[in-house]
């Protein structure tokens, strides 16, 4: 399927060289959100708690444990550790069990082989724990990446920066040599509060709803012509490379069911 246009939404900074591409999982490498809702969906159900696949989406990338007391406070349920852990636990065996032919989007795996052979440091910041990674992730693939950061190996999750700070840590580099792919409100928020410059991919919501982002972009095809043609990397960006007049306030607002 052809790429949808870049959306860009800043004037680019001069950019110093690009050294390193952290990326979001779910939604970003793989097409994994359909199955967060259902398992979502699922958990809360018994509660009396009527989760949609919006709900879903827009909080993609916090810890689980927030997510959790939320959802559960829609019927003012205060829930004691061991509820938490009975529904999250309840949570993860439904999504293990719809998950097991999960898909990487098109053209994910060439991305990342391509860009470390190109000698790029490779990262990966998500909220979903790093057991699931793990499961989902072969081994080959999850040895390309340098440094990994999941949704238990943080105290804050996105949308604050922690997440991304932490990364950036371990890879030993500044913000300005490093591009983030995003695809979910809290985390384009958590990256650029981390002073990164994110790339967004429409795979999971529409434009509208990530606005913070630098530039938007159909999926994960379209970040290797961003790169490719040094319109944020490895150059100073030439006049004019992102005269879009797009916002970056605003992210997730409810629009429907």
């Amino acid at each position: 399927m052809k790429n949808k246009p870049a959306v860009k939404n800043r004037i680019c900074p001069k950019a110093s060289a690009l050294k390193a591409v952290i990326f979001d999982f779910d939604g970003v490498i793989v097409d994994s959100m359909p199955y967060h809702f259902i398992a979502w969906f699922e958990a809360m159900r018994p509660y009396g708690v009527r989760v949609s696949c919006f709900d879903v989406y827009c909080r993609e990338g916090e810890r689980w444990d927030k997510s959790v007391r939320d959802f559960l406070a829609q019927e003012n349920i205060k829930p004691s550790g061991e509820l938490l852990n009975k529904i999250f636990s309840l949570r993860r065996r439904i999504f293990k069990k719809h998950s097991a032919g999960i898909r990487f989007f098109n053209n994910a795996i060439e991305i990342l082989r391509k860009l470390k052979k190109r000698g790029y440091k490779l990262a990966l910041v998500s909220g979903t724990p790093s057991g699931e990674i793990k499961r989902m992730l072969p081994a080959g693939i999850h040895s390309l990446f340098d440094v990994m950061i999941t949704g238990d190996k943080v105290k804050h999750g996105k949308p604050h920066p922690e997440p991304y700070e932490t990364a950036l840590r371990q890879l030993g580099l500044p913000a300005a040599e490093c591009l983030v792919v995003e695809n979910a409100p809290l985390g384009i928020t958590s990256a650029v509060d981390a002073g990164l410059f994110c790339v967004a991919v429409s795979t999971s919501l529409p434009a509208e709803y990530l606005r913070k982002a630098d530039i938007i972009i159909g999926d994960i095809s379209g970040v290797m012509p961003i790169i490719e043609e040094k319109s944020v990397v490895r150059r100073s960006i030439g006049p004019g490379c992102c005269s879009g007049s797009g916002t970056r306030r605003g992210c997730c607002r409810k629009t429907g069911p």
